[in-house]
């Protein structure tokens, strides 16, 4: 088969066909049993055909990466701190607050077993398996954000998919300009710790 075509396909069934299978109620068993054995396919491709290394990107720009996200940070906050106080104002900061043991848990659990999977997923195998495919780099992050808000349509909420989408904008930028996993894993780490710290968790499936 054509390697295009064969990557058209293999594009199809990841980054659409399994995440909307995923908003339909089927069993939960089967659905952890896919996602396991589709994780499984993807870091083999990247390690036994795209030859992808899993080390620390050399010369990464430390001091303009802390930068730029703590400026980006700080408007989120304002903009989400704003959002809990007027739709919900109760919820603002409160598993911070009532459940400190909760909140350090969470914030572990999620940026270790959630962000950084789904950064291998989303930016490295997306990034060197398919940018050939793509003439325009506008639309290939265009797509990227796309598809990381299709692969939280799980969660039946539209606002999930509008800051997914924004967020997909985000670390899919943060991951060309540095070609680094680690430092697009702790962005998406930090921005998804917040929305949970400020109060939005429930609407991310965290526990509250």
């Amino acid at each position: 088969m054509n390697t295009t075509i064969y990557k058209g396909i293999e594009f199809l069934i990841i980054f659409i066909l399994l995440p909307i299978s995923f908003a339909i109620d089927y069993s939960i068993k089967l659905k952890m049993g896919i996602g396991i054995i589709g994780f499984i396919y993807i870091i083999y491709v990247l390690l036994r055909v795209e030859k992808k290394q899993f080390k620390m990107a050399p010369n990464l720009k430390w001091r303009i990466f802390w930068k730029q996200t703590i400026l980006k940070l700080a408007v989120i906050a304002i903009l989400t701190t704003l959002f809990v106080w007027l739709t919900d104002s109760k919820l603002l900061f409160n598993v911070l607050i009532n459940k400190p043991k909760l909140w350090l848990f969470i914030l572990f659990i999620y940026s270790f077993f959630s962000v950084y999977p789904q950064e291998i997923i989303y930016r490295t195998f997306y990034f060197q398996r398919y940018k050939d495919l793509f003439k325009n780099e506008v639309l290939f992050i265009f797509v990227n954000a796309i598809i990381f808000s299709l692969g939280h349509i799980f969660f039946k909420n539209s606002l999930v998919i509008v800051l997914t989408f924004f967020g997909g904008v985000l670390f899919a930028i943060t991951y060309k300009n540095t070609q680094s996993t680690l430092l697009v894993s702790l962005e998406h780490a930090i921005y998804g710790c917040w929305l949970f710290t400020v109060g939005m968790g429930g609407m991310l499936g965290f526990p509250a």
